[in-house]
Formats: C-alpha cells, structure tokens, sequence
C-alpha cells in the first residue's frame, strides 16, 4: 500500500471479528512501532501483548479500577457497569498495551517520551492498515490509572498511553469530514 494512500484510508475499526490474528502479523506491527523517531535514541516504548486469558487478567483490573469509584457495586446497575468493563479487552481477539518508561537521563524532556510512544502507536496502526487489520486506539482515565501500569509492571514514572484493539474488521468505515491543512497552518517568512 502507497504511503499517502494508507494514511488518507486508515481508520479506526471499533469492531473486529474473533478470528485469530496470526503472531508474524502482530510481530510485523510491533517492528513497525520501534522505528519511529525518539530523542536520543531512548527507546521508552513498552509493548504488552494480551491474548486469550489475558485479555481477562486485563479485564478483571479495569473492573477493579470502576469499582474502587462506586459506593455500593453490589447494586444491579453497578453490576452490569462492572461486567461491561470486565469485558472490555475481549471486543478484539489482540489488544496491544503500549506503555511509556520514560529514561532517567537527566538530558530528556519527559514530553518527548510520550511523544516518540505515540509516533510508535501511530507506525502501528498504519503497519495494521497496510497488513488488512482493523485497529482502534483506545484510551481515556482507566488507561491512564495506576493500577493499570502497576499490572505490566511498569516503574513508578511509567505509564500506559493506551490500548491498541487489534483483529480483522467486521465493519465498513465511513468516510470521515477532514478540515483542510490550510485551516490550522500559518506561513511564516
């Protein structure tokens, strides 16, 4: 697929079929991930890729994130909240946590981590779109949860900058409104 074509076609794909995703696909996408730019070459992504049972493991932690917010999960309309979020990881059959474990060096600017991550994530959904996977960049505060990055075992700065919901996709996106460049951008000189 041409550069600018998988570009101006990717979407996000919130829904994707069960079938299995071959691992030399996934592997494919995450070798695509550490080619993106990071400032003095720190390498301060994190990859973690859940399957099967450990989309439950993951599952059970975002349930336990919800339920330290309620006052009483034992109310029925807690219990389906409870449910729907233990079953969030299972929408696809691969979600990749990609995790940021900025350097120590006292040289880098902590931005500039999150920055080379999400350049990485963005490799990996074109990488996805080019391979005929559907993929969707899932983040939001229960990504961004301590408890969360406790669960990959990541250092106390570390965090996860979201969960990439990987498969072949079960829908036909639409095509989406863009506002021209022109808009946003400003000549100088």
């Amino acid at each position: 697929m041409e550069l600018y074509e998988a570009i101006k076609s990717r979407r996000s794909i919130g829904k994707v079929k069960q079938d299995e995703v071959p691992k030399a696909l996934i592997e494919k996408i995450l070798d695509a991930a550490v080619w993106a730019p990071n400032h003095f070459r720190t390498e301060p992504w994190r990859f973690f890729v859940l399957q099967g049972e450990g989309r439950l493991q993951l599952g059970d932690v975002l349930a336990d994130i919800v339920k330290d917010t309620m006052d009483d999960p034992e109310t029925e309309e807690n219990k389906v909240r409870l449910d729907k979020n233990r079953k969030n990881p299972l929408r696809a059959p691969v979600v990749i946590a990609v995790g940021v474990e900025p350097s120590d060096n006292p040289k880098v600017i902590v931005q500039e981590e999150f920055a080379a991550v999400h350049a990485a994530v963005q490799n990996m959904l074109l990488s996805a779109h080019a391979e005929g996977l559907g993929a969707v960049w899932r983040t939001g505060d229960i990504c961004y949860h301590k408890k969360v990055a406790e669960f990959f075992g990541l250092p106390d700065n570390g965090q996860v900058v979201g969960f990439i919901y990987l498969g072949y996709p079960d829908i036909d996106p639409k095509e989406p409104k863009k506002t021209s460049f022109e808009s946003y951008t400003k000549w100088i000189g």
